[in-house]
């Protein structure tokens, strides 16, 4: 699978990589033992970067790709994962709880260092406890080899507007911003390139919008967007194409964004994830798709304080 440079990090990273919330029933109920084996399958599809989180499922995502992991090489994976989130409303970003749950996140997955060390949704806490307290954790574990880089990840993208130009942060995640019912994190891409800052796009599906299952009950997202978001999906199917496809060849089209994660519990739904990266997009359905989504582009919600969502209405 094509790799492209993440920013200044020094990584290589596929172009499509393995988001492991999905290991953790986030989406829904999974069998863990195909849950490894969708893992497996990521790696042999040419897959080289992982991400995860003590959050997703409560610590239960970290604990099932450890086991897919276990047996194998270091080497053949880059690893990710975050801190300061635990739950629905529990955040922690001090610098004591910071430390532990990286151990705790190593405990599970059978690891002495990650690649990258991301603070989890960082809009929902006051930014002084960010700058003063949590970077300055990240940057000595950095220079103790803990951890080779660090980053910060939300959904505001105000979140990166105001804080990247504070801190020497190494990478970001964003989700639910560049996939075919909302482009808006193209506006990032200036800040980023300057800075020299990796950048990991997550969720090219939006969270479940675009698709014929439906999203979970958590999905934030308003009856519009969800609905329009079903229209383009069933669109696609009339046609005999799945909008997950178009999808996936459409967040990981662009040079700029180096890799986009996509989570799956499915080893089946991987491996047509990353054949799908590899295929030409369809043009001609490519712009149908865009018309039916054109009065719901860029429409986001609010996550996190206020002063992250100024002028957003979703």
């Amino acid at each position: 699978m094509k790799k492209r440079k993440l920013g200044r990090t020094g990584l290589d990273v596929s172009v499509l990589s393995f988001g492991a919330s999905s290991l953790g029933s986030v989406f829904r109920e999974t069998d863990d033992a195909e849950a490894i084996r969708a893992v497996h399958a990521a790696l042999d599809s040419g897959i080289n970067y992982i991400d995860v989180s003590p959050y997703y499922g409560l610590t239960k995502a970290e604990t099932v790709l450890g086991k897919a992991l276990k047996d194998v090489p270091r080497d053949r994976y880059l690893l990710s994962t975050k801190a300061g989130r635990y739950g629905p409303d529990s955040f922690d970003f001090s610098g004591g709880r910071i430390r532990a749950s990286l151990e705790e996140s190593f405990a599970r997955l059978h690891t002495d260092y990650v690649d990258i060390l991301f603070l989890h949704d960082i809009e929902f806490v006051p930014a002084d406890i960010i700058l003063e307290e949590a970077v300055p954790t990240l940057h000595k574990l950095k220079q103790e080899g803990k951890i080779r880089n660090y980053g910060i990840c939300g959904l505001p993208l105000s979140l990166f507007e105001q804080l990247l130009p504070q801190i020497d942060a190494d990478a970001i995640i964003s989700y639910c911003h560049y996939s075919l019912n909302d482009t808006s994190l193209l506006r990032l891409l200036p800040l980023l390139e300057s800075r020299d800052v990796g950048l990991v796009n997550a969720s090219p599906l939006s969270m479940g919008l675009l698709s014929l299952r439906g999203t979970p009950d958590w999905h934030p997202a308003s009856p519009e967007l969800k609905a329009v978001c079903r229209r383009a999906a069933e669109h696609c199917a009339n046609q005999g194409e799945n909008i997950a496809k178009l999808a996936v060849q459409f967040s990981t089209a662009d040079e700029r964004i180096p890799t986009t994660l996509v989570s799956t519990a499915s080893p089946d739904n991987i491996r047509d994830n990353a054949q799908w990266a590899e295929e030409p997009i369809d043009a001609a359905l490519l712009q149908e798709v865009k018309d039916i989504l054109a009065p719901v582009r860029d429409l986001t919600w609010t996550s996190g304080r206020p002063e992250y969502n100024e002028g957003i209405t979703g």
